[in-house]
Order: structure tokens, then C-alpha cells, then sequence
């Protein structure tokens, strides 16, 4: 009764599982895609602490509702503009648990295998019953005190053995450097931590070797070494994590923190194998595979080698970047407004400093305002924009902005030479002409939003620095550009009034 339940409800799961992710590929659809999401997990708590093997029960009910009342004041704190950290905060906890569950599984072969050898039994043939070890008949008073997963270890025999020491040890290894690796990546999206590229001296052999000597101690594991080869291992997946995300630049963290889902995803799947458990297997290559198809989505869309960002940057500019000439020329609250007023197509861009400003609910207000007057206003998106994938249209959609006039680079790109006019929130390298223009530029060759292209082009920033990235752009110095000055909030809250 107890494994036809389980099964049942594992399998209503992954379904509810699989129409959120689908879901949440249209903004229409996310609301009810997270609703089947949120279900679908609930369902698989209640299956895993009611299914076979389930004990502790107090304990459990402990964790889960301390787990969900920090979660819950951690969703009330937390603002839209901080989405990316908590994203690959979270991503760090799901590669610790699965270092903590492979170091669990570890602990508890080590200790039947030292019960089993006291009793001087073998459990090396694989044809024999999982009872009986070499003909030998393993008394039932041995394994009185086992339960569940432990149990379960006591019954495999010796192949079955040494694949569950490999999904350990991959396991740990995966989450290890995906725990190391997001803790860093929260750091530089908070801001806490430098988010240009740094690497040590030798920094790509440094990565090489680690994960060579994991090689090594893989095998060195698999022949017996014992515990100790799992803990150097690990310490070198958190180097390898650490390193490799300190190497990547902040021009490409929306692709890191897609790229650390997919990770956080093939740990739980190993660990779901070493659990025998079928629902974080396909949990984990759903989520696992999904990151990875975005993070090359992403990197297309960045005209970035999908192998070079995840190998920490390997690669980089060819010489100097070509030199930006002229001034920045600003305009007041005034100009911009009597250009709005007059113009009959505008194209708003939005990045990540209109979230920092929290000035999305402003802009839907200008945009319904502006579209009142029976004026062309549309939203034009880049794959990137933000530091995580889909932010803005996310920003845009708790503004309640409709869906319909916000178009995807691909879609809108095209119409910027019969636009009057361009604003631009917060935004640097999506649209930087550097990225067509200069072949040494660190982006250079990136698909970018030609926002230049139209008639004229408000860039709306707090002051004239090259933003998170750190890379210059010879957009602000154009001849049809006006650098709007100020806070994107305070800004746009002025203009508000002068849209008659």
C-alpha cells in the first residue's frame, strides 16, 4: 500500500512538475505554472514522509515547518530586485544537501561494510539473492536495528555497491562545486563580492588539475581508499566552484546563475539515484537539462562560447578597446517630455538599474498615459537583460504592464530606424553599439537592441560610470542621445505630470 501510494503520487508530481516548467515559459501561463509547481512539491513532502522506509516523524515535521517559516519571511523581505541573489542562494543549499546526503550515504556503507566484515560475510556475488552473500545466510538479528535507507544499503550486493559509491561520489562532487560556486555568484550579484573576473596565476590549469586529481581520487575510491578520498574530493569541488565563478566577469552572471541551476539539478538527480529515489531523479534532469538548454540559449544570444563562460572565461579580447570619444549631453525632465509629447512611436528599454529603482510601476504608469494619447509605446527586451534570465518581464509584469507590447530582441530589433523615440532604463551592455563596432570589445559580436538606430534616444541614469559590467559605451556619446539624468524612479515620477 505504502510503495502504490508513493509511486502514484511521485508520478501526479513530476506531471505538475513538468506543466510548470512548460508553463512558465509565457508570461500568461506563469501564475498558474507556479501553482503547479507549488502542489507538486507539497504532494512529494507528503509522499516521501508517508512512503516506505519514512521514520522520525517528529523530526521531520520539525524541519518542515522551521524550513517553511524561513522561507516564508525570507519571500516577505526579500525585494524583486534581489530575485538574482536569492536565486543562487537558494542553488548553494541544494549543492550542500546533496554533499550532506552523499557524505550520509558514505557514513552508513562504511559502517555496515565493518558490521558485514565482523560477521565474516562477503557480499561481493552479484548472482546470489540479496539475503545471501557468497552462500553465506545473513541472520536476520544482524540487520535488526536497520531501517530505510540503511536497510537498503545492508541488501545490495557487491556491483550494486560499487555503482552507489560512483553516484556518491558524483553527487558530491557536483554539489560541492555548485555550493562553493553560488555562494560566490550571490556575492558579486549583491554586490559583496568584486564582480570583475579574477583568477589565481594559472587559473585554467589550476581548474584542470582539480578536477584531474577528482579523477584520480574516483578511482582511488572506487578501489577501497576509503572516506578520505571523498573529503579531498570535495574539498576540490569547492575550489573548482569557487574559481570558476571568481573567473567569470559580470557581463555574463545571468548566464552564471542559469548554468548553477542546471548544475543544483544533476546533483539532486545523483543523489536520487543514490536514494533510490524516482521523483528527485526526474526532478533533478528536469531542472538539471532546462538550465543547461538556457544557458546556451543565453550565450547565443550573447554571441558567447557556451564552454568558455563555464570554464570560467577561457579565451578573452584580442587588444585594447577602441577608444570612446565626445560627451555625454544631458537634458531635463522638460526636454524629455515635450519629445515624448510630440512623438508617435516609442520603444522603452528596460535593465536592471530600473529594478534597483524599483521604477517599473512609474513606467507603467508613463506607458498608460503615453498610450492614451493614442501614441505607439512598446517594450523591447534582450535575452539578458537583467541578472537573471526573464527579470524584466517579470518587472514588468507585477506592474501590470499588458503582455502584448512587450516584444523579445528578435521581434522589435528591426523597428528602431522608424522609432521617434528610445528610452533607455538602466541599461549598458544590451545596448552597446561597442558590441558591432569594436572587435576588441569584451562583448564584441553580441546581439544588442540597435536603439541608436532610432530618432533620438533617452538613456536614463544615475550618473556617467560604465555600470556593473564595467565596460564602456559609446552609446551615451552619440549625437542623438540625452543622458537623463538622476534616479530612475525620482525621474520618471517627474515627467509623469508633464505627459498632457
Amino acid at each position: 500500500m505504502e510503495y502504490g501510494f508513493t509511486t502514484a503520487a511521485y508520478v501526479v508530481a513530476a506531471i505538475l512538475f513538468i506543466l510548470s516548467l512548460g508553463g512558465l515559459s509565457g508570461q500568461e501561463s506563469a501564475k498558474r505554472a507556479v501553482w503547479y509547481g507549488i502542489v507538486g512539491m507539497g504532494l512529494a513532502i507528503v509522499a516521501t514522509l508517508m512512503g516506505p522506509g519514512a521514520g522520525n516523524w517528529f523530526a521531520s515535521l520539525i524541519m518542515v515547518g522551521l524550513g517553511g517559516a524561513i522561507g516564508y519571511v525570507v519571500a516577505q523581505r526579500v525585494q524583486m530586485t534581489e530575485m538574482p541573489q536569492l536565486v543562487a542562494a537558494m542553488h548553494s543549499l541544494v549543492g550542500l544537501a546533496a554533499v550532506f546526503i552523499g557524505f550520509n550515504a558514505e557514513i552508513e556503507m562504511a559502517r555496515i561494510n565493518a558490521t558485514l566484515v565482523e560477521a565474516g560475510i562477503d557480499r561481493c556475488d552479484p548472482v546470489m539473492s540479496a539475503i545471501t552473500c557468497a552462500g553465506k545466510f545473513v541472520e536476520a538479528p544482524l540487520f535488526a536495528d536497520l531501517h530505510g535507507f540503511a536497510l537498503k544499503i545492508a541488501q545490495k550486493v557487491g556491483v550494486e555497491i560499487a555503482i552507489l559509491k560512483v553516484e556518491v561520489f558524483l553527487g558530491v562532487f557536483i554539489g560541492a562545486i555548485t555550493f562553493t560556486g553560488s555562494v560566490i555568484a550571490y556575492g558579486k550579484l549583491a554586490g559583496k563580492v568584486d564582480g570583475k573576473a579574477k583568477k589565481l596565476p594559472g587559473g585554467h590549469l589550476l581548474n584542470a588539475g582539480a578536477a584531474l586529481g577528482s579523477l584520480i581520487l574516483l578511482v582511488m575510491y572506487m578501489q577501497g581508499a576509503g572516506s578520505w578520498s571523498l573529503i579531498v574530493m570535495t574539498l576540490l569541488a569547492f575550489f573548482i566552484g569557487y574559481h570558476l565563478i571568481m573567473g567569470i566577469g559580470g557581463a555574463d552572471m545571468p548566464v552564471v546563475v542559469s548554468m548553477l541551476n542546471s548544475y543544483s539539478g544533476w546533483a539532486a538527480a545523483a543523489i536520487g539515484f543514490s536514494l533510490s529515489n524516482d521523483l528527485l531523479i526526474v526532478v533533478g534532469a528536469l531542472v538539471g537539462s532546462s538550465g543547461a538548454i538556457l544557458s546556451y540559449i543565453m550565450c547565443k544570444a550573447m554571441n558567447r562560447s557556451f564552454i568558455s563562460v563555464i570554464l570560467g572565461g577561457f579565451g578573452g579580447t584580442t587588444g585594447p578597446a577602441m577608444e570612446v570619444v565626445g560627451e555625454q549631453i544631458a537634458i531635463d525632465t522638460e526636454g524629455v517630455a515635450a519629445a515624448l509629447n510630440d512623438a508617435d512611436s516609442i520603444i522603452i528599454i528596460p535593465g536592471y538599474g530600473m529594478a534597483v529603482a524599483q521604477a517599473q510601476q512609474s513606467v507603467s504608469e508613463l506607458t498608460r498615459k503615453l498610450r492614451a494619447k493614442g501614441k505607439n509605446v512598446r517594450f523591447a527586451i534582450h535575452p539578458v537583460a537583467g541578472r537573471l534570465p526573464g527579470h524584466m518581464n517579470v518587472l514588468l509584469a507585477e506592474a501590470k504592464v499588458p503582455y502584448d507590447i512587450v516584444l523579445e530582441m528578435d521581434e522589435i530589433n528591426e523597428d528602431f530606424p522608424s522609432t521617434d523615440v528610445a528610452i533607455v532604463i538602466g541599461s549598458n551592455d544590451i545596448v552597446n553599439p561597442a558590441a558591432q563596432e569594436d572587435p576588441n570589445s569584451p562583448i564584441a559580436g553580441m546581439p544588442v537592441l540597435e536603439c541608436w538606430k532610432a530618432k533620438q534616444v533617452f538613456v536614463s541614469k544615475r550618473g556617467q560610470g560604465t555600470g556593473y559590467s564595467g565596460i564602456e559605451n559609446p552609446l551615451f556619446y552619440k549625437e542623438n542621445t540625452r543622458m537623463f539624468y538622476g534616479d530612475a524612479k525620482k525621474s520618471l515620477d517627474a515627467l509623469l505630470p508633464m505627459i498632457d
